[in-house]
């Protein structure tokens, strides 16, 4: 790659994550273990949780299986969900024996509507997985009242926003289950790497099991100096698990997440500031009384005002050396899901514009103001 090229979303990997890793590898233990322990324990600070309610694994798309066999979803059984997300979201619902069923999105807010989802719900309707979009949180008010009264597992997608509040309460902590990202693009890196809140305590615990082929016991209590130690597969699980070596980066991304969304922030206004007067919808502007994680800066690109197409413009940004991203074309777009579930990306009219038009700056810690600035007279000279 030209060293010149700017890479979209390329993570901010300081001294401390490479010691940790470091230390790690000579320490002979880089499976589960200490490392993943100490993470989920930091991890539940930040989040304001109990310890034993939080369980580390290799992908959020995991934490999201994971999630709902640990619910006891009956087989079949339909969740609401977003058609603007990864296809994780939809993937984990199917991995998960259930049948999705979308909900459109805010054509403002780009979340899940509360109005689609109660108009989706059926008597086969058992959960709303919701996805708290670029970090901006859903309305979870009226999400939380929609579950109550037809009495919905929620499990919250938090893929975005680990940092995100809504009305001075953190997301992940809402619904039944709360689930993290830690992929080389997020906000907290591990390279791959999830991470599941669970309200009830036992629902934790099998979450726990669950990722790790269904036994009681994983490999630090085995196999560590405390001695041998028999387990029992109590499910049949999955090979989830998070690695040490894993955890070992995470450790100190988590701890500098602060600091790191304080650098966003900084990026987020210049672009604000230096893309105010182009034929574009920038992101839309945080709700009050919520934090915005600040992990997508989305721009929308209408071919009739901009003069090109969203496609032409993302290949102008590659020759002008700026890596951008797309989030997302709707689900439906793809033709598993039209193939499957007869799906057209018509029936979610909302969704389809804005992944038809979207398109994604970088917004990384990693990037200097000077990087920024680059990105923004790129954008102009392409729209201006």
């Amino acid at each position: 790659m030209n060293k010149d090229f700017l890479v979209f979303a390329a993570p901010d990997i300081q001294e401390e994550e490479i010691r940790e890793v470091e230390e790690c590898l000579r320490s002979g233990w880089l499976g589960t273990g200490p490392r993943v322990a100490r993470f989920e324990k930091d991890f539940a600070s930040y989040k304001g949780v109990a310890p034993g309610h939080v369980a580390a694994v290799n992908s959020c798309t995991a934490a999201l299986h994971v999630s709902m066999v640990a619910a006891g979803l009956e087989p079949g059984s339909e969740v609401i969900t977003t058609p603007l997300t990864f296809c994780a979201t939809v993937n984990a619902i199917i991995h998960a024996g259930l049948t999705p069923v979308l909900a459109d999105v805010d054509p403002e807010t780009l979340n899940i509507n509360p109005d689609a989802i109660e108009a989706a719900i059926t008597p086969r309707t058992r959960a709303i997985l919701l996805v708290h979009f670029a970090g901006r949180p859903c309305d979870m008010d009226r999400i939380m009242a929609l579950a109550e009264r037809h009495r919905l597992v929620v499990i919250e997608d938090c893929a975005h926003a680990i940092e995100s509040e809504y009305r001075g309460r953190k997301t992940g902590t809402f619904g039944d289950f709360g689930c993290f990202s830690f992929y080389v693009t997020k906000n907290v890196v591990t390279g791959e790497g999830g991470m599941i809140i669970a309200k009830n305590l036992e629902h934790a615990g099998r979450a726990r099991i669950l990722s790790l082929h269904g036994m009681s016991k994983d490999a630090w209590h085995r196999f560590s100096d405390k001695g041998y130690r028999h387990y029992q597969v109590v499910e049949c699980g999955f090979k989830y698990n998070m690695m040490d070596v894993q955890a070992a980066i995470g450790i100190h991304q988590l701890a500098r997440v602060e600091a790191a969304l304080s650098k966003r922030e900084a990026i987020w206004s210049l672009y604000m500031d230096g893309l105010k007067d182009l034929p574009i919808k920038p992101p839309p502007i945080p709700e009050a009384d919520t934090r915005h994680g600040l992990h997508l800066f989305t721009i929308q690109i209408d071919p009739g005002s901009a003069g090109l197409s969203r496609d032409d413009f993302l290949d102008g940004m590659n020759k002008l050396g700026v890596g951008t991203g797309v989030h997302y074309l709707s689900v439906p777009e793809h033709p598993y899901y039209q193939t499957k579930y007869g799906w057209r990306p018509e029936q979610w009219p909302n969704a389809m514009d804005i992944g038809r038009r979207i398109a994604s700056l970088p917004l990384s810690p990693k990037l200097t103001e000077s990087d920024a600035r680059r990105v923004v007279e790129c954008v102009r000279k392409l729209l201006g």
